[in-house]
C-alpha cells in the first residue's frame, strides 16, 4: 500500500479530510464558495439569514432578476415572505451540489444546513412547523434550531419526525448536553415506533469564537487583567471538554465548530469525529498556512489557562461546567442574546435588500 504524503494533498484542509475523521463543512451557501470548499474535501454546508445577506450582497447581479421574478409571481407577498423564499432557493441550490456526498455517505454528511427563523426562538410549535417544511425542500437538508428554552423540545420533536437537526446559538457544555439528551429522546421514540434512524446525521454546533468574544466584552466591562492570549482558548476548552463527555456517554450526534476567530478553532479539533465549519475567508487562510495537520483533539488546554478563566469569569464557569446553566437561563446567557440579536437584525437586513428591488428609492438617481 502506498502511503499518502503531504504532496498528495491539495491543501491543509484537504489533508485533514483525507487523513483524519474530522469533516469539513462550508459556512456559506454561496455556490462559488461551496464549490471551492468541496474541492478541498468539504462534505456539508450551512446557511442562515446572515449568510444569505452576504451572498445576496456579493452576488446581487445574479439574484436581482430572481427577486424581480418572485415579486411578479407572488403579487401579494410581503418582503419578508419573498426574502424567505430566497433563503429556500439558495439553500436548495447549495443542497444539490452536496447530494452526491449525501448519497455516498448515507446521510451522515452531504447536507445543507438551513436555519429556522431566529425570531421564532421562543415558540416550540412554530420552530417544529418550519423545520418540517424546510426538511422537505431537498432530501439532504439538515435544519438549524436554536438552543433556547423553546428550542430544546423543538429539537426532540423534529428528531422524532426524522429531521436531522443542527443545534445552533450554542456556546456551552450545559447547552450541548441538553441538545444531546433531546436528540437521544427523539431517536429512541422513533426506534420504539419502528422508524429509521440510521440515515440521520444530527450535529450540535458550538460557536466557539462567540464565547471568546463575550469574555472579551466582560474583560473590559469588569476591568479584568489577565494574559489576553488566554481569551483565545475559552471556546476551545469548552469544545474539548464537551467532546470527551459526548464520547464517554455515546451520544449519537457530532459536535461542530463554528464562529472562527483564530486557527485553533480548526487546528485544535483535528483528529476528532467532529465537523469544522469555517467561512470561505478562513478556509483560504488555513490553506495558505503552514500549520501542521495532526491530531490535537485529545490534547488538553493548559491547566493555567482554564484555571484562570474559571477564576476570573463566572460566565466561563457556567459555560464549562455541566449544570452551569439551567434550561431557563439559556435565553438570557450573554452570547445567546448577542447572537439572536445579530441573526434577527440580519432578517431585517434581508427584508431591506428585497425592499430595494420591490420599492426602489426614488430619491436615488
Amino acid at each position: 500500500m502506498i502511503q499518502a504524503t503531504a504532496s498528495s494533498y491539495k491543501s491543509p484542509l484537504h489533508e485533514m479530510t483525507q487523513s483524519t475523521p474530522t469533516c469539513l463543512w462550508n459556512d456559506s451557501a454561496s455556490a462559488q464558495e461551496l464549490t471551492y470548499s468541496i474541492e478541498h474535501g468539504a462534505v456539508g454546508a450551512t446557511c442562515n439569514p446572515v449568510i444569505v445577506v452576504g451572498v445576496l450582497k456579493n452576488e446581487i447581479s445574479a439574484w436581482k432578476g430572481r427577486i424581480q421574478s418572485l415579486i411578479r409571481e407572488l403579487p401579494t407577498a410581503t418582503e419578508n415572505e419573498i426574502a424567505w423564499q430566497l433563503v429556500r432557493e439558495i439553500s436548495i441550490k447549495a443542497a444539490a451540489l452536496l447530494k452526491p456526498v449525501f448519497d455516498e455517505q448515507h446521510g451522515k454528511n452531504g447536507r445543507l444546513s438551513i436555519q429556522t427563523d431566529p425570531r421564532l426562538f421562543r415558540d416550540t410549535e412554530a420552530i417544529v412547523k418550519q423545520a418540517i417544511e424546510f426538511n422537505q425542500l431537498a432530501p439532504n437538508m439538515i435544519v438549524k434550531i436554536p438552543v433556547t428554552r423553546a428550542g430544546i423540545p423543538a429539537i426532540e420533536e423534529a428528531t422524532y419526525h426524522g429531521i436531522s437537526t443542527n443545534a445552533t446559538v450554542c456556546f456551552t457544555l450545559p447547552q450541548c448536553v441538553a441538545v444531546a439528551e433531546a436528540v437521544e429522546r427523539g431517536l429512541k421514540r422513533r426506534e420504539r415506533d419502528g422508524k429509521d434512524t440510521a440515515t440521520m446525521g444530527p450535529v450540535c454546533t458550538i460557536m466557539v469564537g462567540r464565547l471568546d468574544d463575550w469574555l472579551k466584552v466582560l474583560l473590559e466591562k469588569n476591568n479584568v487583567a489577565i494574559d489576553p492570549g488566554y481569551l483565545e482558548w475559552a471556546g476551545v476548552a469548552v469544545f474539548k471538554k464537551t467532546y470527551q463527555l459526548f464520547r464517554a456517554r455515546g451520544y449519537r450526534l457530532r459536535l461542530l465548530s463554528a464562529a472562527f476567530r483564530n486557527h485553533m478553532h480548526w487546528s485544535e479539533f483535528i483528529g476528532g469525529d467532529v465537523v469544522i465549519s469555517p467561512p470561505h475567508s478562513w478556509q483560504v487562510r488555513f490553506n495558505a498556512s503552514d500549520i501542521e495537520v495532526r491530531a490535537r483533539i485529545d490534547e488538553p488546554v493548559q491547566a493555567v489557562v482554564v484555571e484562570t478563566l474559571l477564576r476570573q469569569f463566572p460566565d466561563f464557569l457556567r459555560a464549562y461546567t455541566e449544570g452551569g446553566l439551567t434550561l431557563e437561563e439559556f435565553d438570557t446567557f450573554g452570547p445567546t442574546v448577542r447572537t439572536l440579536r445579530q441573526f434577527i437584525t440580519a432578517c431585517h437586513d434581508l427584508d431591506g435588500l428585497v425592499r430595494d428591488v420591490l420599492l426602489p428609492n426614488p430619491d436615488v438617481s
